[in-house]
C-alpha cells in the first residue's frame, strides 16, 4: 500500500523488489525452513528512475546513511556522515523508482569502514562489486505503486537457497578482508573530502 512501510530502509519508505529471481529466492530464506518469493509485473516505461550506479558511489552511501538509523562509533564517523548529508545527498523527490545496491550487513560494513577512514572511496567502489550481493529497486511514488501488479507467490526450498545465501555473504566478507590488507596510499578518504571541502564534481574528476 502506498504511504506505508518502514521509513528507515535503505532508500526510505517504499516497496522494495529485485529483478534477480535467484537473489529474491535467497532473500526469501531467512532459515532452512524456506519461504516465499512474490512475483510482480511492473510497467516502468513511463516512470522516472534514479539509477545510483550512474552516479558516484557517494550518492548511494549518503542516501543510505540519511535513511538508516546509525549509532556512530567515533566522532570522525559522525562528522563524516553529517558532511556527506549536507553536501552530497541526492535529490530523490522527482523520481518514481530508485535502483541501487542492497545494503545488507556486509555492504553496510563497507559503508561504515569508509566513514571511519578505514578504506578509501576507490576501495569502497570496488567493495560494492564483491560477492554479487545484489541490487534492489524501490518504488517511491504513487505512480509506481499504480504500475505494479501481483502475479503469484512461489514456495522457495530453504535447504537449497539458505545455504546459497550464507555462502554468498561469506564470500563477500572474505573478499572484503582481503581488500583491507591492501593499503591505499593514493586514494581519497573521508577526511580528505572534508578537509578539502570537495564537491561531487571534484570526486568525479578524481
Amino acid at each position: 500500500m502506498y504511504g506505508s512501510g518502514r521509513p528507515h530502509n535503505d532508500y526510505g519508505q517504499g516497496f522494495y523488489c529485485t529483478k534477480d529471481v535467484e537473489l529474491a529466492n535467497e532473500w526469501a530464506c531467512s532459515g532452512i525452513s524456506g519461504g516465499f518469493t512474490n512475483v510482480y509485473e511492473l510497467d516502468s516505461g513511463h516512470l522516472s528512475t534514479l539509477i545510483l550506479d550512474e552516479h558516484n558511489i557517494i550518492a548511494w552511501l549518503t542516501l543510505l546513511i540519511r535513511n538508516r538509523v546509525v549509532r556512530y562509533s567515533s566522532p570522525i564517523e559522525k562528522q563524516g556522515a553529517k558532511y556527506l548529508i549536507k553536501h552530497f545527498l541526492p535529490d530523490i523527490s522527482g523520481y518514481d523508482l530508485i535502483e541501487g545496491y542492497r545494503a545488507d550487513d556486509s555492504y553496510f560494513t563497507y559503508a561504515r569502514a569508509f566513514l571511519t577512514n578505514t578504506i578509501s572511496i576507490e576501495q569502497l567502489s570496488a567493495a560494492m562489486k564483491l560477492g554479487k550481493l545484489g541490487k534492489q529497486i524501490c518504488l517511491k511514488s504513487r505512480n509506481s505503486f499504480d504500475a505494479i501488479c501481483f502475479r503469484e507467490a512461489r514456495a522457495v526450498d530453504g535447504s537449497i537457497y539458505y545455504p546459497k545465501r550464507m555462502e554468498r555473504e561469506k564470500q563477500a566478507r572474505n573478499d572484503y578482508y582481503h581488500l583491507l590488507e591492501k593499503i591505499d596510499m593514493n586514494g581519497i578518504f573521508i577526511r580528505d573530502i572534508m578537509r578539502k571541502e570537495m564537491t561531487i564534481d571534484e570526486l568525479r574528476i578524481s
